[in-house]
């Protein structure tokens, strides 16, 4: 065999390892996920619920149950539309106030797990896509926190 021949049988071995290779993207060379977890733990979980009914303490939820709860409560109005609480993201779809003619939606985003004004931002808009006045959105964020504080005082943690 010539040192030609055997060169292009070596390259061509070389090139078929390559492409293998790189064909499984379903596991990763060390069989752990970015997470942390293995790749068979990753794949086991489907839903946002399998978290909540995990034995997996490594796994939290970093939002404030009283702000969380509290949100639903005030705006329960708002059809709600996805919920994200390892981000603390709640994003409603348009729904009229008891007793209001106006259409509006709103996000809202609770930060930290303490039950803080700073923990809470909220975002409302109108059906023609109009910002709502601050005052109402002030309003709204004082409501929240209100019922979330009756609800901490309630659950006897205070």
């Amino acid at each position: 065999m010539t040192p030609a021949r055997r060169t292009r049988i070596l390259l061509a071995v070389l090139t078929a390892t390559l492409l293998v290779s790189c064909g499984n993207k379903s596991k990763s060379p060390t069989g752990y996920a970015l997470d942390g977890r293995t790749t068979e733990e990753s794949q086991k979980r489907e839903t946002i619920w399998d978290v909540f009914g995990s034995d997996d303490s490594d796994i939290t939820v970093q939002v404030n149950k009283y702000l969380w709860a509290a949100s639903l409560e005030v705006l329960d109005f708002l059809p709600v539309q996805s919920v994200d609480p390892f981000s603390g993201v709640i994003v409603t779809g348009y729904g009229t106030p008891p007793g209001g003619g106006r259409s509006y939606r709103a996000t809202i985003y609770i930060r930290d797990p303490s039950l803080d004004a700073r923990s809470l931002n909220v975002a409302m808009q109108t059906r023609g896509g109009a910002a709502v006045s601050e005052g109402t959105v002030r309003a709204v964020e004082d409501a929240i926190l209100t019922r979330a504080r009756q609800i901490r005082i309630a659950d006897g943690k205070l």
